[in-house]
């Protein structure tokens, strides 16, 4: 849309600036963390967001939801928490939302952030070395926000849970997104709960759930099963940071060395019995979370059972409830229970974003999304890209891309071991690309968990190993394309 074209039709507000940052979530407030360090004080950017504050997925999500990991490893850029937790503390959602406000306060004191919340992106064309986008209100307005670049930190696209849509009027269908497990509805209720879904989020509800009520019937529908990285091994607490656990870095790339593009489950093996727990009979799934051993104790005392099946539906039958499973089985489910939605949200891709390269044709455009993944979490990809970005290496540093969304759809069991050679695959191309400042910066790495002698250790084995391992890397990727035909490699292969 021409700015001429958008005044013939209604009034449009025309903003400029030197940097917009589309999605004001974890990738985008790393990737604004970034910039501020690169513009200046007279130098405008403009952050937009659909939503009505900074904070992206923590707006949205449950309320009884905790960080995975340790608070202070979940941050933008190297910003400090002023939360005077232990540093294991992990985060409650309002506590997460005030660090992200923090986190702009910190930033706005560099540089000039004009935010513009309630506004979603409807369009864009480029020409004339400049971006324009057309946004819209909450209320209907118009804008166009011309920009010479634009980063489009949408991330994964975490949405909210519906209830499961089910037959039966006599059973109570929820999703931790619309009704508060510690709610006075529940809490009224002594009725059998059955969760759907075996990954954090079944964790979480389950958890709480359990801890609440003490002696209710909590019942786990939990899938093909998951496990997670056990936080006890990867995050070890007190003297034991010292000389316990294993550094993020190490453990990506023996990940990295083992996995060749066709031995998925041979890794995942190897993964769950050494840095693993889990409380279902098998485990197929393993999307990076993060669970403690005693909270996995807690969790699987409490429970009555735990199906591994997936359900389809519940049905009035002969007087009595039936829960329906996918395998044709059927459960006896007491009038009056509550079925909580807890299946994934990510990488659902409903409907799927369209394709965009994770950077455009002529450098202005970066895009943060699963469909041309760079590394394994958005936050990385905002913090690391937008260095590139500014540092003008964009696209002459020859970073592969993942379409996850895709990989997801043909093995969700090989998901996890790709992007982790994905990520050290770009991150060693990341390493000799960019100044010693940009990891010095770096607050979300999790090796920083560890003190300092560790870390040193482990970065000058990094160093000294990244470029004899990257082949090994290189060839386990292009495995992965030709064997799955997905999008896996160089922007243009």
């Amino acid at each position: 849309m021409t700015d001429a074209a958008a005044s013939a039709e209604t009034p449009v507000r025309v903003e400029s600036c030197e940097l917009c940052i589309v999605g004001a979530g974890l990738a985008g407030v790393n990737a604004l963390f970034v910039a501020s360090r690169y513009l200046s004080r007279s130098q405008r950017i403009i952050l937009i967001d659909r939503r009505d504050r900074c904070g992206g997925m923590w707006v949205d999500t449950y309320d009884y939801v905790r960080l995975h990991q340790p608070h202070g490893l979940f941050t933008a850029g190297n910003i400090k928490w002023t939360l005077g937790q232990d540093r294991s503390y992990l985060a409650t959602k309002d506590e997460v939302l005030a660090h992200f406000e923090h986190c702009l306060e910190v930033v706005e004191q560099r540089v000039r952030v004009d935010e513009y919340f309630g506004w979603t992106l409807e369009s864009q064309d480029e020409s004339d070395a400049i971006v324009r986008l057309t946004c819209t209100s909450s209320d209907g307005e118009l804008m166009v926000v011309q920009a010479q670049r634009v980063i489009k930190a949408g991330g994964f696209g975490v949405m909210p849970n519906d209830p499961l849509e089910i037959s039966s009027a006599r059973i109570t269908s929820v999703s931790p997104d619309f009704c508060d497990m510690r709610g006075d509805a529940m809490r009224a209720s002594d009725a059998p709960v059955w969760i759907v879904g075996g990954g954090k989020t079944a964790m979480d509800t389950a958890h709480t759930l359990i801890t609440e009520y003490p002696g209710r019937e909590v019942n786990l529908v939990a899938g093909s099963g998951t496990f997670f990285s056990d936080r006890d091994r990867l995050f070890p607490v007190g003297s034991r940071r010292w000389w316990g656990g294993r550094l993020a870095t190490d453990v990506f790339t023996e990940l990295g060395r083992r996995f060749d593009g066709t031995n998925e489950t041979d890794v995942a093996t190897w993964l769950r019995t050494t840095y693993g727990t889990w409380l279902t009979p098998t485990t197929a799934n393993y999307l990076l979370g993060l669970l403690s051993e005693s909270e996995n104790k807690t969790i699987a005392d409490g429970l009555n059972q735990v199906i591994m099946d997936h359900v389809v539906d519940a049905v009035d039958r002969d007087g009595d409830i039936d829960l329906v499973m996918r395998s044709g089985s059927t459960e006896k489910v007491q009038p009056g229970s509550w079925i909580v939605n807890c299946t994934g949200y990510l990488l659902r891709g409903d409907p799927p974003p369209p394709y965009e390269p994770y950077v455009s044709d002529s450098g202005a455009i970066v895009s943060l999304q699963p469909r041309s993944a760079t590394f394994h979490l958005t936050s990385y990809m905002g913090y690391f890209l937008t260095h590139l970005l500014f540092l003008n290496k964009l696209r002459e540093v020859p970073l592969y891309e993942l379409d996850a969304l895709d990989l997801r759809n043909k093995s969700n069991a090989a998901l996890p071991y790709v992007l982790g050679s994905l990520a050290i695959h770009n991150l060693s191309l990341v390493v000799d690309s960019t100044p010693n400042r940009v990891f010095l910066d770096c607050g979300i790495d999790l090796d920083r968990w560890y003190p300092l002698p560790r870390r040193m250790i482990a970065t000058t084995r990094f160093m000294l190993t990244r470029r004899r391992r990257r082949e090994h890397l290189r060839r386990t990727l292009d495995t992965v394309r030709e064997r799955f035909d997905v999008r896996c490699g160089p922007l243009g292969s």
